[in-house]
């Protein structure tokens, strides 16, 4: 199971280091585990050399099959607690950090619903995490933030946040708005691995392409953090204009949140679950229940 798991990393980074880094653990013993799986299974499934890897016909034969095997697996928790239950019995429900109090109302209007059946606990964690912590079958379903690509979970879109630049307050001073440019001489800041969701590493992109080329790299600091390096006036940040968002909390004197005038980024958070799950499985009542609470998706 362990080289199944190696090969479909590998498989779909198609970088040997990525995948190590995915699966915590070294690059070297990682490709030996690959040479192990192709010796035992008597196929090459890689062609390597120093620029590219990608797969053989035989290592895209496997792909589909090794993620079925895992995926049935995977699922082996909830079936067996589906199994066995008996009465009330308590799901989780994946919380995303700086969730809006608007969004929070909500998943409490679910819990007072989902109370004759279940009780439902909320589980914090990036989204990254929750994404896995649902694939995995340890959360019954999550909030989290696009983009998500996994193929063994439905989602429903929830909430719309327009994002805005985080800057220091003193250099636009009497300004109630900005323009991409006039961000030119602050470095944006780029958030430790941990707690960096895809979509920020997509509008660091996006901001290179329209002329923001400094950046400020943090490895061991939250958002309190970034919240310091601003107020020094070295930098900016994105993060969501609507003040009643959470993450206001981090703003410390001399930082602002200000809006675009040549940009509209925008964070969209979706409620997901496993597809099995959900048909004919054990939330079938919980995700009934889920899709006329978020029925109207929220846009701040």
């Amino acid at each position: 199971m362990l080289h199944l798991r190696y090969f479909v990393a590998v498989a779909e980074e198609l970088n040997f280091s990525a995948a190590a880094r995915r699966l915590h653990m070294a690059t070297s013993p990682l490709s030996q585990r690959i040479k192990d799986l192709e010796r035992e299974l008597d196929h090459r499934l890689f062609e390597r050399d120093t620029h590219s890897v990608t797969l053989t016909p035989a290592g895209e034969a496997l792909l589909p099959i090794a993620r079925d095997v895992l995926e049935q697996i995977n699922c082996i928790p909830w079936r067996l607690r589906e199994a066995t239950r008996s009465g009330h019995s308590t799901m989780f429900m994946g919380i995303p950090t700086g969730l809006h109090p608007r969004m929070r109302e909500l998943v409490s209007t679910l819990a007072e619903r989902a109370c004759e059946w279940c009780e439902l606990l909320r589980w914090p964690g990036t989204s990254k995490a929750l994404v896995t912590g649902v694939h995995e079958g340890r959360l019954a379903l999550a909030l989290a933030r696009l983009p998500i690509s996994d193929p063994v979970l439905d989602m429903l879109p929830v909430m719309s946040e327009r994002l805005g630049a985080v800057v220091p307050a003193d250099q636009f001073d009497g300004r109630d708005s900005l323009a991409v440019a006039d961000l030119a001489d602050l470095c944006f800041v780029v958030a430790p691995q941990e707690m960096r969701a895809a979509y920020f590493e997509q509008l660091d992109r996006e901001l290179s392409e329209r002329g923001i080329k400094k950046r400020i790299k943090l490895t061991d600091s939250g958002y309190g953090g970034i919240a310091e390096v601003i107020s020094s006036g070295m930098a900016f940040y994105l993060s969501m204009l609507d003040p009643e968002n959470p993450m206001h909390g981090y703003t410390l004197e001399n930082v602002r949140v200000l809006p675009f005038t040549d940009f509209k980024p925008s964070l969209d958070t979706v409620l997901i679950w496993r597809r099995d799950r959900a048909s004919g499985g054990d939330l079938d009542e919980l995700i009934a229940a889920a899709r006329e609470v978020f029925a109207e998706p929220l846009h701040i």
